[in-house]
């Protein structure tokens, strides 16, 4: 059975998600952030990134982590990697080929998205968006993100999905680390490939689930 630690209001929704597409029974794990609590190393306190039930699974304190057997892993858009590759299906690479292409845009999400990505996502959940500090942040990553959202454009000019032409973990990841900054609409419009892509993917059955879930969750 596979065990998701983390909230869905958290990197770990990425896990949740690809779980509900590999349509894999699991068990969740509500490890929530420690930050959301006043005193979350206290004997009666949730289950949280400081408590050490859960630092035995993850001693960096970080969400997600999954136990899938006998192994443990840590890291969100490695574990829908491995997933996909373990479980098979159409999100998963055909080729070694196809596979390269899916680590290099996992791994291109990762270091040219997502710091500017979820810089804009931190000041929104700071309440900071109308302060003038806040207004200087979004723009300074609005335009980091101009550059790589030139780079998706124009993939997708001749096909909807990132490799092999259908959706994959790549698509599922890339779009995850994106979400974090879908409220700057203005960057999406001005990319209509890109924007019909994240629309395409966000439309999924799966994905709709996963929000549902997450809509539930207490946002403090």
């Amino acid at each position: 059975m596979l065990t998701i630690y983390g909230v869905y209001r958290s990197r770990a929704s990425r896990n949740y998600w690809m779980a509900l597409e590999l349509g894999l029974e699991f068990e969740s794990e509500p490890v929530i952030q420690a930050h959301r609590l006043a005193n979350p190393i206290a004997a009666d306190a949730q289950i949280n990134t400081m408590s050490p039930a859960f630092l035995a699974i993850n001693p960096m304190g970080m969400i997600p982590s999954i136990r899938d057997g006998d192994l443990v892993m840590h890291e969100s858009l490695a574990i829908n990697l491995y997933l996909a590759r373990k479980y098979g299906g159409p999100l998963a690479g055909k080729t070694v080929e196809e596979e390269g292409l899916m680590s290099m845009w996992t791994m291109w999400a990762a270091t040219e998205v997502e710091p500017h990505s979820v810089a804009v996502v931190r000041i929104y959940d700071n309440a900071q968006e109308t302060s003038e500090a806040g207004k200087a942040g979004i723009a300074v990553a609005s335009r980091s993100l101009k550059k790589p959202l030139d780079v998706l454009e124009k993939h997708l000019q001749n096909q909807d999905y990132l490799v092999g032409n259908r959706f994959t973990a790549a698509d599922l990841n890339l779009a995850e680390v994106l979400r974090y900054a879908q409220t700057e609409q203005a960057l999406f419009d001005s990319r209509p490939k890109v924007k019909s892509w994240i629309e395409r993917c966000q439309a999924r059955d799966a994905y709709k689930a996963m929000q549902a879930t997450r809509g539930k969750e207490p946002t403090d």
